[in-house]
């Protein structure tokens, strides 16, 4: 995983109690001397999305905000059009991991068993683990419509809110996050992970949820193909990372309509793909 400025280091004091997703484990440090101390480690568990009793997909994630992974995985895979055609969310803690059961509508369902079911047991933030066929990798979808605009100077007021977002970041310095701005560059929501696709599978599972329309998306990581798709799944038409893009991911923001932009730091940015919407 990619190191970035805006990625949190731990903090060397412990804090009063660990935040969910994190857990405190004895270490020994060495500062010219050895010495026993603590530090707090993010939790990645194996997580199981079960679609009407039909497991579909094995991640791992950090266990926290598991709904909004389980209703933004949904949308970002077009499983599910819309929050409407999920009617439960019920979270089954295991011996060995998680499973998110979650009930569909019948058509949601029905269209589901019809696809090449992706099994992607393993590792984090893996998005073709599983894949089939070559031609499933990139899903054929609509060119986004052009109605965003964001100022790039409502930029570096978002980028100065992320660091304080992060709770679980600055407790254990491992994990991405994923924020929703408003146009004016106001984090409006953000999520962790220590997976970057989950940390983005969450937020727009909180876009969703909180009806969120007018905005971009801010990912603390590089953007894979994969995040591109999602976004434009989920009709996401702006999105910024603080590092920097794949070939693909460009290729793939060009053919759904996504404005890429890249090594968003403040003051600077690298505009991949329609730079039309970025004032």
């Amino acid at each position: 995983m990619e190191k970035s400025r805006y990625l949190p280091e731990a903090s060397s004091e412990a804090p009063p109690a660990a935040l969910t997703g994190a857990r405190s484990v004895a270490v020994q440090r060495y500062h010219g001397a050895v010495q026993p101390d603590h530090d707090w480690l993010a939790e990645e568990v194996p997580v199981a999305l079960v679609y009407n009793g039909v497991s579909h997909v094995v991640m791992m994630a950090t266990p926290q905000e598991l709904s909004l992974l389980a209703l933004g995985f949904s949308l970002a895979e077009g499983i599910v059009s819309s929050p409407q055609d999920i009617y439960d969310i019920e979270e089954c803690k295991g011996t060995h991991g998680i499973e998110l059961h979650i009930e569909l509508a019948a058509r949601a369902f029905d269209a589901l068993k019809q696809r090449r079911r992706r099994n992607l047991v393993g590792r984090t933030g893996c998005g073709v683990c599983g894949t089939e066929q070559i031609d499933d990798v990139c899903r054929p979808l609509p060119m986004l419509p052009f109605t965003q605009r964001f100022p790039l100077a409502a930029l570096d007021h978002a980028l100065t809110q992320l660091h304080d977002r992060q709770k679980l970041g600055q407790q254990t310095g491992c994990t991405h996050a994923a924020s929703w701005l408003s146009p004016t560059g106001t984090v409006l929501g953000q999520c962790e992970d220590v997976g970057r696709h989950v940390a983005l599978d969450k937020l727009l599972g909180l876009r969703a949820r909180e009806g969120w329309q007018d905005g971009a998306a801010l990912v603390t990581s590089r953007a894979s193909y994969e995040m591109v798709q999602k976004a434009a799944q989920c009709g996401v038409e702006i999105l910024f990372a603080v590092s920097a893009a794949t070939s693909l991911a460009v290729d793939t923001a060009i053919r759904y309509g996504v404005s890429l932009i890249g090594f968003s730091r403040p003051g600077c940015a690298t505009l991949y793909t329609h730079p039309e919407r970025l004032d």
